[in-house]
């Protein structure tokens, strides 16, 4: 099908050319006069000039009425030139307007029709130079009309291409986007989160210990302390970041901690009142960079769950190797309050699965009666998606 046009101001100028073209042709005064009508034969000559601006809503039915003109005038013994031209100019129309297939199919009948109806006041020459001049324009202006269709589909589908790459460019901003908030809202937990527990369950710690034992009270405080500072200058990094425009500033605020730092992880939370029971792999093998500091994650996010969710304070953590890959379990009673967690719906559980599975590893949660447990395989391979 042709693509739409518009025609705007070019459509009455194009009409009115059509239409003089037509009237010059009709009333032009020939020397040969197989080429001049007159009396009544005039007016047929003139009718296609009529028909020349519905053109474009009804090409066959105005080429009809040309070729009509045409094959009248020529059994009368005129050979017209102003219905052959506007056969010409209804054929260009056709083609344009109806497509490939109909306008090859009309404008070869047509053109069939005037070759065998000229000969008819050329004395049955269908050779005549004069006749054979009108049958060239009529091919002309035929396949005028196919190049002009092709170009305008050309330039529509060209446009169709360019918004279709612009909507796909947007799509794909605002996908970055949307992957960039999520990023940043992960680094924020893991920058921010565990300092923020450590911080609340020190509060916890010294305001229990206040009275009956002022030592361990003062001990949390400094905790806290501590704890404030580095989350204050996690977070004033974070956001200098957010603010940079240097897209060189690849600053990574990650605490790329792995297990290594596991044991201080345990005493940091035994310190804070949760007790552990850590059944560590003492053959356990070594990750790569990546699969290490999410291991160290998956504990972090465990064993902060255990304490803040837990019903008797206490968890059991176990890392062990099996089958190429490092399993990682924690489990602990929970109380009814944190159904959410153990269906997956806590922000910490959701941004440990995707890290987990940026390194191809897979995380689970269950929960059965009041035991929540947290399990975690990740591949000893460590490569990354």
């Amino acid at each position: 099908m042709p693509a739409p046009r518009h025609p705007g101001i070019a459509a009455p100028l194009g009409d009115a050319i059509a239409v003089v073209v037509v009237v010059l042709f009709a009333v032009s005064p020939f020397p040969d006069e197989a080429f001049r009508a007159s009396g009544w034969w005039l007016v047929v000559a003139l009718v296609p000039a009529a028909a020349m601006p519905f053109r474009r809503r009804r090409p066959l039915v105005v080429l009809a009425v040309s070729l009509l003109c045409a094959v009248t005038l020529a059994v009368t013994g005129v050979l017209s030139p102003s219905g052959l031209i506007a056969v010409a100019i209804s054929a260009f129309a056709v083609v344009d307007r109806r497509g490939r297939l109909v306008g090859i199919v009309t404008v070869s009948a047509a053109t069939a029709v005037v070759f065998f109806s000229n000969a008819i006041p050329l004395d049955g020459d269908l050779f005549d130079p004069r006749a054979l001049q009108f049958i060239l324009i009529i091919a002309l202006a035929g396949a005028l009309g196919d190049a002009t269709r092709s170009r305008r589909e050309f330039v529509s589908a060209m446009t169709e291409r360019a918004e279709r790459a612009e909507q796909g460019r947007d799509e794909e901003a605002r996908r970055r986007v949307a992957e960039e908030r999520v990023r940043i809202a992960r680094d924020l937990h893991d920058v921010v989160a565990h300092q923020i527990s450590v911080i609340s369950l020190n509060a916890g710690v010294a305001s229990s210990a206040l009275e009956t034992r002022p030592e361990r009270a003062r001990e949390a405080l400094s905790t806290i302390r501590r704890s404030s500072r580095t989350v204050l200058a996690d977070i004033g990094g974070l956001m200098a970041l957010l603010r940079s425009d240097d897209p060189d500033d690849l600053r990574d605020l990650h605490p790329q901690v792995g297990l290594a730092g596991l044991d201080d992880l345990v005493t940091q939370f035994r310190a804070a009142g949760l007790d552990v029971d850590l059944q560590d792999d003492p053959d356990r093998p070594t990750l790569s960079p990546a699969s290490d500091h999410v291991a160290y994650l998956v504990v972090l996010e465990g064993l902060t769950n255990a304490h803040k969710h837990g019903a008797d304070g206490s968890a059991i953590l176990r890392l062990r190797a099996a089958d190429g890959a490092l399993r990682i379990s924690v489990a602990n009673r929970a109380v009814a309050a944190s159904d959410a967690v153990a269906e997956g719906g806590g922000h910490g559980l959701r941004g440990l699965r995707e890290r987990v599975v940026a390194v191809r590893g897979e995380a689970q949660t269950a929960r059965n009666g009041d035991a929540f447990h947290l399990a975690v395989r990740i591949p000893l391979d460590g490569e990354t998606r």
